[in-house]
Formats: C-alpha cells, sequence, structure tokens
C-alpha cells in the first residue's frame, strides 16, 4: 500500500466516524457542563496516557476560551497536572488511587467528573485491567453526589455503562478516537463559550 492509498483509507474511514457520532450524547454533555457553570460547580478531568494530554487540555479551554467578560469562570481542575501528587498517590497507593485519591478530597454534590479513555476501561494490558484509575475515581463521584461525563471510544466500555452521559466514538482506532475526542472537546467549549455569552 502507498502513503497515498494509506492516507485516503484513514481519512475516509475518519469521515466515516464523523457521520455516526452520537450528537443526543454531545447534546447532553454540554448541557451537563453548563449546568455545572451556572450554578457554580467545579469540573475535574482525568485520562491516561494520550487522553490524560486531551483533560488537560480540556481543563485548559473550559477555563480559558469560555471565558466571556462580566460572566462568571468556570471552576476546572485537570487531576493529571498535578504531577507530585500523581507520583505519590501512585508510590503510597498504588496505581488506582491516583484520581480517587485527588476526588476524594475535593468533588462534591453537583461537581462533574469529566473521564476519557479511549476503550472505557474495557480490556487490560501488561499492567491489569485497562483504566481503573478512572473507573475507581468515578466511583468515589457518585458516591459524593457527583456527575460523570466520559468520552470513550470502541465500544465504550464501562464508562457507557456507568456514566451518566458518555460520549462514543464509534471506531476501533486509537490513534482516531484520540483525535476526535480532542475535536469532541474544542466543539463542546465552543457551544459552551456561545451560550454563556448569551446568558
Amino acid at each position: 500500500m502507498s502513503n497515498r492509498d494509506y492516507i485516503d483509507a484513514y481519512l475516509a474511514r475518519m469521515g466515516a466516524v464523523l457521520d455516526d457520532l452520537p450528537r443526543p450524547q454531545i447534546d447532553a454533555a454540554i448541557d451537563l457542563l453548563y449546568e455545572a457553570w451556572g450554578s457554580g460547580k467545579a469540573v475535574y478531568l482525568a485520562g491516561n496516557g494520550g487522553s490524560a494530554s486531551t483533560a488537560s487540555h480540556f481543563a485548559c479551554d473550559l477555563a480559558k476560551w469560555t471565558l466571556c467578560e462580566g460572566k462568571p469562570r468556570f471552576r476546572v481542575l485537570a487531576l493529571t497536572d498535578n504531577m507530585p501528587l500523581f507520583s505519590a498517590l501512585m508510590n503510597d497507593e498504588g496505581p488506582d488511587s491516583v484520581y480517587a485519591g485527588q476526588v476524594e478530597a475535593w468533588i462534591g454534590e453537583g461537581d462533574v467528573l469529566v473521564l476519557i479513555s479511549v476503550h472505557g476501561g474495557s480490556g487490560e494490558g501488561n499492567a491489569g485491567a485497562w483504566s481503573g484509575n478512572l473507573l475507581k475515581a468515578l466511583q468515589v463521584a457518585r458516591d459524593r453526589g457527583a456527575r460523570t461525563l466520559g468520552l470513550s471510544g470502541f465500544d465504550g466500555g464501562a464508562l457507557k455503562r456507568l456514566a451518566d452521559v458518555c460520549i462514543v466514538v464509534p471506531v476501533d482506532s486509537t490513534p482516531q478516537v484520540e483525535s476526535f475526542h480532542l475535536a469532541l472537546q474544542h466543539l463542546i467549549c465552543d457551544r459552551l463559550r456561545q451560550r454563556i455569552a448569551a446568558a
């Protein structure tokens, strides 16, 4: 296969996925975050690997891109960004604690926990089950009365079953799922900016 053939096939697959993105779940995600903003609730975000960088980017855009003069700001924190705390929790409490340990300290009723995972917590690798740290944090959030939003791919995994709202990118390709997650967070933040400006 030539580079051109690969490029054409890759982009054609992305085009097909674009048509199949679940619009009702994207709509619900926007409403969920808008409600959190309107009631002054906090938003926390987490992910692993490439999804950790998407969580950080999403937090940045919620804090900055949605900013409108004279309007309250989003109260938002990416749980991926404090590496001293992250590594201390991993070292002392184990890998499943790195997000739950933070959520336990901060999250409250009505807050939102956004979890980003390519596989949604299904499958396993050399270190055991994937995304166990995200699922443990999700359970803590639910126990505290917080809302949960998942961004997943493949078949959605546990996030699809457990999150209050879950946007599943319907493709079995890690690079493409991660690309769509980034595009989706941009879409969500851009719409939130419009709604906040009009509020």
